[in-house]
């Protein structure tokens, strides 16, 4: 630009984002930042335009500020551009198969290493662009004529060209995509043509405004590229001014060893000699990303590919996010959003941060209560893990910004213009929606941890009046789950009381209600389904016991108690049944051997099969330490016909399969006689050995006299 001193300076953008262009000049706007724009009535039909620190565009519009000289848009207008569906012939195929073959009839697999070679390594040689605008002639030569939406861009193109040649601009300086630039010729097609084509386009009310963005986000695979595939890479490129080969090894060395991998300085000159040596070789002046991946590969990567790995990943790549302005225009969600952010020290930051969250502390609760908040609107920027250990006041989170959550903020400002009156809003539309008992009770779950205390009161209404009126077995066990950790740790957070305590009351009704029916539920059922009513009934047994209540526990096995007598109820819920009944108490050794050999002796091989299935579940343990059953289980077995052992086998193996392989070998060896008791009897025990261990166990039990 300093050579060609323009009198104006065009770009291709949408010509209606001028009133955001001065921004761009602004030291606190920090690429990789996108231009937004999305209709006002429906922000979910949104469009970026990304911008980073070597992009032409970027690049183009810092110089004309710097210089003084106007700078503006050109292209159709976001209006223009989102008024209508976006068709086949829009934008990047078309444009980057051309140059894509010219790469390849170069010798290049890659477009970016052919146009690095050809561009970014000749420095300020115009020669080159007039090569390049002289091939997308011929290619355009042999290429049917542009229709449609890409017609229409064109001619807006000409038209603003036309313009500042008409305002006096002697000298005019356009920036776009190669295969547009013979096409901008305006002396080669008429202004009346042009202005017919523009013609009657339809518009839609939209607003424009820069976002962050990242390196990530610009590589093509991400889905909202910019056809850059090594952004990192090229932010080095063009902000290191000297001693780039070697910098860059630097921070190779750097990467390395925050991983523990060997990366030492001797290293660090070998990989810059071997680069150097390589691009001298390949008669280029510089090396470039090949060359740079290949002394890397030789140098750090000894016999593993892990260090390239991590340079394509981290550097190649990376994941820098951008930012704008405070004062850049946005929604005032986005804006409320930011300020509690920068209140509770949150840093925003698109790799992943690992998160642990102490609730008995006001800013790590304001901090949950905030991604609860969040993930309530759809905008999932923490997502909860699970914080290990058995306490209740820890929460785990997992932290990582995406571009696209500024457009969902933008969606879900229509429900309001704070955090808290977003979610709250969003949160009764959902609840008042709720198509079953389930999805109303965890959104309950979910207004309580976000502390939405205008949804609370309509959530706990319409879960009177869908308690009621709910019959439906399933739906009614699985809606208990989120009650009973209401119930129970509800004031873990400080928040208990009359809402805690009614979320007890419906977890014993439905409890009630759902007990039963249970028995006759599990009756007449195929086995998916059956399948699907224990995973329910295991969620239920696990809320009964988490809630601790000695009349509901009571209930509730009962309850099984009935299922399990059931001789018409699916074999894979009787058996569960039994399990559970045995695991609690309710059921004796005997009476658990005596269910067990009637449903060996009385069924088909395959309902035998799954009541083993519900009543083993995901264990082995009891088999191992149960001698009884396991014979029992044995003897069944051997006693099958071949036909009946060949149908059963798979499905048993199925059964077995779940067991850790400690279990099954302990079976195997109980069967064949050898198992851990059979050991020990063999050895026999010393006894005054084991009693020489009684002192210090009892010095560490702090019982020694």
């Amino acid at each position: 630009m300093n050579q060609l001193q323009p009198d104006v300076v065009l770009v291709e953008g949408p010509s209606d984002a001028d009133a955001v262009l001065p921004f761009l000049a602004q030291k606190d706007m920090k690429p990789p930042v996108a231009l937004l724009g999305y209709v006002n009535d429906e922000p979910s039909r949104a469009v970026f335009w990304p911008f980073a620190a070597f992009s032409p565009e970027f690049v183009a519009f810092r110089w004309a500020a710097g210089a003084g000289v106007p700078a503006r848009f050109m292209d159709l207008p976001a209006s223009a551009t989102l008024a209508g569906e976006r068709g086949d012939d829009d934008l990047d195929e078309l444009h980057s198969d051309p140059l894509r073959v010219l790469a390849e009839a170069a010798g290049y697999a890659d477009f970016e290493r052919w146009w690095e070679t050809l561009v970014e390594a000749r420095g300020d040689d115009f020669d080159v662009f007039e090569a390049v605008l002289e091939a997308m002639r011929a290619v355009r030569a042999e290429t049917p004529p542009p229709t449609g939406r890409e017609a229409q861009r064109e001619a807006c193109m000409r038209q603003a060209i036309r313009a500042a040649l008409k305002d006096g601009a002697a000298r005019v300086a356009v920036v776009c995509g190669a295969w547009h630039a013979p096409a901008l010729d305006v002396e080669a097609f008429r202004a009346k043509d042009d202005a017919a084509l523009l013609k009657g386009l339809p518009r839609a009310k939209v607003t424009l405004t820069w976002v962050p963005w990242t390196h990530g986000r610009l590589s093509v695979g991400s889905g909202y590229g910019a056809g850059v595939r090594s952004p990192g890479y090229y932010h080095h490129l063009f902000t290191t001014r000297r001693d780039v080969t070697e910098r860059w090894f630097a921070r190779v060395a750097r990467l390395l060893r925050a991983e523990r991998l060997d990366a030492s300085s001797a290293s660090v000159i070998e990989a810059t000699r071997l680069a150097n040596t390589l691009a001298a070789l390949r008669g280029r002046a510089l090396p470039g990303l090949d060359e740079l991946n290949e002394a890397a590969l030789s140098v750090f990567g000894w016999d593993s590919d892990l260090p390239l790995r991590l340079i394509e990943r981290q550097l190649v790549v990376g994941e820098a996010l951008g930012s704008v302005p405070e004062d850049v225009p946005t929604v005032p969600l986005a804006q409320d959003l930011a300020k509690t952010q920068k209140t509770l020290r949150l840093k925003v930051q698109p790799e992943q941060i690992d998160l642990t969250l102490d609730l008995r502390t006001d800013t790590d609760l304001a901090r949950s209560v905030l991604f609860h908040r969040l993930n309530v609107l759809g905008v999932p920027w923490a997502q909860e893990r699970h914080a290990g250990g058995r306490g209740t006041f820890k929460e785990a989170w997992a932290l990582a910004w995406k571009p696209e959550f500024s457009v969902r903020l933008v969606e879900a400002s229509r429900a309001g213009q704070t955090v808290e009156g977003a979610a709250t809003a969003t949160a009764v539309e959902a609840v008042r929606g709720a198509s079953t008992l389930a999805a109303l009770t965890t959104l309950l779950e979910a207004v309580r941890y976000a502390d939405l205390g205008g949804a609370l009161p309509v959530a706990l209404a319409e879960l009177d009046v869908r308690a009621a009126g709910q019959a439906d077995v399933s739906d009614l066990l699985e809606a208990l789950p989120p009650l009973a950790r209401l119930a129970r740790y509800g004031d873990v957070r400080g928040r208990g009381g009359a809402a805690n305590a009614q979320a007890g009351a419906t977890f014993r009704t439905l409890l009630t209600r759902a007990g039963v029916g249970l028995p006759l539920a599990g009756v007449g059922l195929a086995d998916d389904a059956a399948d699907v009513l224990r995973g329910h009934v295991s969620g239920a047994d696990a809320a009964v016991r988490l809630l601790d209540d000695p009349g509901a526990l009571e209930g509730w096995h009962a309850a099984l108690g009935r299922l399990a007598d059931r001789d018409d109820a699916h074999p894979l819920l009787t058996g569960d049944a039994v399990r559970r009944l045995r695991d609690a108490g309710r059921l004796d050794g005997a009476e658990v051997e005596r269910r067990l050999a009637r449903a060996l002796s009385g069924g088909a091989p395959l309902e035998v099969t799954a009541w083993l299935d519900g009543f083993l579940g995901q264990s082995g343990a009891l088999l191992t330490h149960d001698a009884a059953l396991l014979g029992l289980l044995d003897g069944w077995l051997t006693g099958l016909e071949p036909a009946a052992f060949q149908e059963t086998l798979p499905l048993l193996r199925r059964v077995f399969s779940r067991f850790e392989n400690p279990e099954r070998r302990l079976i195997g060896e109980a069967l064949r006689g050898g198992g851990a008791g059979a050991r020990a009897e063999r050895r026999g025990l010393d006894d005054a050995r084991g009693l020489r261990a009684v002192p210090v166990v009892l010095r560490l039990l702090g019982a020694a006299g």
